[in-house]
């Protein structure tokens, strides 16, 4: 059973994938079959690769309590800083630029999917096409996340929902000794 676009919004997925991040990090690609994945969002099948090829999940997402409430609309992925930023999924990239100081690429996947990349500096202009997991920008310094941190959102129909989603099952998280 997938989920339907109204479940991705819902404050009970947010959370459950939220309790699973604070277990620890996750790996920076899932594992492949030769078999398709299944579609988690109404037919967009979930064979997203992650921006950055090793990374630690430095934010999870939190879904505000209203359109307009606080809240933190993506996830920060802590990467190596001269980390190739990659495209999560094949589209167009629908902006390529500098909003308040911060150098921003935005990608339209289709089917309603928008994902944003933050801090990044890109040599692609709007327009240009690109495909899965091809390298689109290197990581940059400026915006709301920290230093060496890649702030990734994801937008279905205008609305932020949690990038974890589109990704197919969440991988275990191992518990490592203390001390």
């Amino acid at each position: 059973m997938t989920p339907s676009r109204t479940a991705l919004r819902s404050p009970a997925a947010v959370f459950a994938i939220a309790a699973v991040l604070a277990l620890g990090p996750i790996p920076a690609q899932a594992t492949t079959t030769d078999a398709a994945p299944p579609p988690l969002i109404d037919g967009v099948a979930a064979d997203w690769v992650w921006p950055l090829s090793a990374f630690r999940l430095e934010r999870a997402f939190e879904a505000p309590a209203h359109r307009y409430g606080a809240g933190h609309r993506g996830i920060d992925l802590r990467g190596d800083p001269d980390a190739a930023v990659r495209a999560p999924a094949s589209g167009m990239i629908a902006f390529s630029g500098t909003v308040a100081g911060r150098g921003i690429l935005t990608i339209d996947h289709g089917d309603g999917l928008v994902t944003t990349l933050e801090p990044v500096e890109s040599e692609l202009a709007a327009g240009a096409l690109v495909e899965r997991g091809q390298e689109v920008a290197v990581l940059a310094l400026g915006g709301h996340a920290a230093a060496g941190a890649l702030h990734f959102g994801v937008r279905l129909d205008g609305d932020y929902v949690n990038p974890m989603l589109l990704f197919g099952e969440v991988p275990r998280a191992v518990l490592l000794p203390c001390c």
